[in-house]
């Protein structure tokens, strides 16, 4: 897929812009799978039908259509924050990885890039809580009446330190993420049964769906747990609905463990895993379509609906460089100050 390395082609804004675009559709369209996760984990559906559907019936008879949305507002604004700070932490984690001729394993591109997420998340960690909070309440008798009065209330009734409420959980869950990452791309060239260079577009997004679904049913455990922390109050009704009560972390796992099983631990586990080719699906597909619309505007293509390259155009010119080589050839002097040509 055209999209999955670096164009530099596109300005950083209008990468972000694309990215953040395609991340909101996508976050949309799948959130109803989303709501069914986070239900499953708590316990919400405890003592009901626990599947994807029979959850999302229940929620759509007792609180209305709207309800299957709840939380994905504040999922949306969380993605620009966590999308700049990913990408900041991951090009500072790189330079501590690239060796001195500017080389970087496959192996420390993963570590860098669970490292990124490890620090956007802790950073943007209150909007995650808030999403969660926003899901397991009724929409018809709300606690919270959005996302800031969410803020606001859990600040003042449970203080700051709850707003990171299982944050540790991110950092435990990074490790089995790292090795799901390891495991399939250690082994793509087995799988595929050619090299990485020759893989086709359908092969290339089988394996970002395959990478995902081992990495997040690895770590699941570890999201379970988060949720139900997360979501336990004692200012909410039925604490939160969290079918077990805790202390903490350990405590949590214990108590999932005694009363559910070992397999209580992958609870929602089947949504989860649902919503992942959809969610790719649409992700990239938006985001390639965005990013057309960019480089028809930057004069790199002649359409935003055709891939075909506009006849005499340098693609090894950056936006601004273009611009000024146009400019140049229009009023014979470059306007810039400091030109990069």
């Amino acid at each position: 897929m055209a999209t999955w390395r670096r164009d530099g082609r596109l300005t950083g804004s209008q990468r972000l812009l694309c990215a953040g675009l395609a991340g909101t559709l996508s976050l949309s369209l799948t959130a109803p799978l989303e709501l069914a996760t986070v239900l499953a984990q708590v316990g919400v559906a405890r003592g009901h039908a626990r599947g994807p559907w029979a959850i999302g019936r229940r929620v759509w008879r007792a609180e209305g259509p709207r309800a299957l949305w709840k939380g994905n507002g504040v999922a949306c604004l969380r993605l620009f924050p966590y999308s700049a700070v990913q990408l900041a932490a991951y090009r500072k984690f790189v330079g501590l990885f690239t060796d001195d001729s500017g080389h970087i394993s496959q192996q420390s591109s993963i570590v860098a890039g669970s490292l990124a997420g490890i620090v956007s998340t802790i950073v943007t960690y209150p909007t995650d809580l808030i999403k969660t909070r926003l899901i397991v309440q009724n929409m018809l008798e709300p606690t919270y009446k959005g996302i800031f009065h969410a803020f606001s209330t859990i600040y003042q009734q449970e203080g700051f330190l709850a707003l990171y409420r299982g944050v540790s959980l991110t950092v435990l869950g990074a490790l089995p993420f790292s090795v799901g990452s390891l495991l399939v791309y250690m082994n793509l060239e087995k799988i595929w049964n050619r090299p990485r260079d020759q893989f086709s577009l359908l092969q290339n997004f089988t394996t970002v769906c395959l990478a995902a679904a081992v990495t997040q049913t690895l770590s699941f455990p570890f999201d379970t747990v988060k949720r139900k922390m997360q979501a336990q109050s004692p200012y909410l009704p039925y604490y939160g609905g969290v079918d077990v009560h805790f202390s903490g972390a350990v405590d949590c796992f214990r108590h999932i463990v005694k009363a559910q099983g070992v397999l209580g631990l992958w609870n929602g586990l089947t949504a989860n895993l649902l919503k992942v080719v959809p969610y790719f699906g649409v992700m990239f597909s938006t985001f390639e379509f965005c990013k057309r619309i960019c480089l028809y505007q930057n004069g790199y293509i002649v359409s935003p609906l055709s891939y075909k390259l506009t006849p005499g155009v340098d693609q090894s010119l950056k936006p601004q460089e273009l611009r000024e080589l146009r400019k140049f050839f229009k009023t014979g002097k470059l306007e810039s100050k400091k030109p990069t040509l």
